[in-house]
């Protein structure tokens, strides 16, 4: 049984990590989606020269009110005192921003001027960061109408860290072990599921190939909490195909929105560890990686099967002509949904578009060649064709990687 949500934004239990279940009132993410949480390292005071280079990037390219050297002071200051200053909401939008400008491995930057920053710095207990998170789904989702979105909440402070979410995403589907090592569901997520079962959470009863695990999040204490994501704010596409009506037979279906949950936002030096975000999904991320990963749910012999082609050699491109399908019923399933979803030779001129646009700018685009040539039919995407700036892991503001 999973907590449930009392209206926008309410939580009225959870599971806490000996299982039990309170009432309402009552280190960074692990790397990877299979581990157990680890306590945070020590908070160190903020380094005041991260943060003069981040508040004159901002007065560099926004045009804030109070004077540059008004605001260096008040943050110097600050720092001084705290060991931490406090971004005005126009910095901390600013700054998640950037981030995103800044992704080596994102092929959709084009957008990043338009996230929708949610500023939920005032939140700090499990149970309040749950709610919030349910909450930025819906607002994400729109019914399909998908919208870039960040929630940033409570930053790590010298002595006091703040909340961790440590699912890798808010919505994922979980793994099912059997005795024989045979994973029922998606296999990446089989170590994480034996986590929240032993923190309490009661596997579905039958097991599905979808279930959709609950956030397992901490605060201030480092304590893990349980909480279970109600079905209104995870919309799922049911999967078919244009033309084969067998492909409905499968039962296959998706979420909506991939909102990414485990990396830290850095922002002139200051560690915002949870801070959700989400844009849209690519078609091939869905199509070519998540159901067709032989790691994953490893659907495309089951495709092949279906399609009668011969699978007794690679070089009959079986593989190919496969994954074809399964990406063309991902993109359509989503299309007569009516929810956001790109495809990948669009997405691809309109990364270049981006490029262009930050070029002229005079700034760099850092992009990381093997994420943003998608994993199908790369050859055919002009972004196939060209090398990029390299990525510098030091540039800042940043989604870091999720780290032990």
């Amino acid at each position: 049984m999973t907590a449930l949500v009392d209206g926008p934004g309410t939580l009225p239990g959870s599971w806490d990590h000996r299982g039990a279940r309170p009432p309402a009132t009552s280190g960074c993410p692990v790397a990877g989606p299979g581990g157990a949480p680890q306590p945070p390292a020590a908070v160190q005071p903020v380094d005041p020269e991260e943060a003069r280079s981040f508040v004159e990037q901002f007065y560099a390219e926004a045009s804030p009110s109070v004077p540059l050297a008004d605001r260096l002071r008040q943050v110097r200051d600050e720092i001084a005192v705290t060991g931490t200053y406090v971004h005005t909401p126009e910095e901390l939008t600013f700054g998640a921003r950037v981030a995103w400008r800044n992704s080596a491995r994102c092929i959709g930057r084009l957008y990043w001027n338009g996230l929708r920053v949610r500023d939920r710095r005032h939140v700090t207990e499990p149970a309040q960061v749950a709610a919030e998170c349910v909450e930025h789904l819906r607002e994400a989702t729109r019914n399909g109408r998908i919208r870039a979105t960040i929630t940033v909440f409570a930053p790590d402070r010298p002595g006091r860290p703040g909340p961790r979410i440590h699912n890798e995403q808010l919505i994922r589907y979980a793994g099912h072990r059997a005795p024989d090592g045979v994973v029922r569901g998606d296999p990446r997520y089989a170590d994480f599921t034996d986590q929240v079962v032993k923190l309490g959470w009661p596997r579905p009863q039958p097991l599905g190939r979808f279930d959709v695990l609950p956030l397992m999040i901490s605060g201030p204490d480092r304590r893990p909490r349980l909480f279970g994501l109600p079905p209104d704010a995870v919309l799922e596409v049911p999967l078919r195909h244009p033309e084969h009506a067998w492909f409905a037979d499968l039962r296959l279906r998706w979420h909506a929105v991939p909102a990414i949950s485990n990396m830290p936002l850095e922002v002139g030096g200051v560690c915002y560890a949870a801070a959700p975000f989400n844009g849209w999904y690519l078609n091939t991320e869905i199509g070519a990686r998540n159901l067709a990963d032989t790691d994953r749910y490893n659907l495309l012999p089951v495709i092949a099967a279906r399609l009668g082609l011969d699978t007794s050699s690679v070089r009959t491109m079986w593989r190919d002509r496969a994954l074809v399908e399964l990406v063309r019923a991902v993109q359509h399933s989503f299309d007569e949904a009516g929810v956001t979803m790109a495809d990948h030779h669009t997405e691809s001129e309109r990364f270049l578009t981006h490029v262009a646009k930050e070029e002229s700018a005079g700034r760099r685009c850092p992009a990381d060649w093997s994420w943003i040539v998608p994993p199908m039919s790369g050859g055919l995407t002009p972004v196939f064709h060209r090398y990029y700036d390299e990525p510098d892991p030091d540039t800042r503001p940043a989604f870091l990687p999720p780290t032990d």
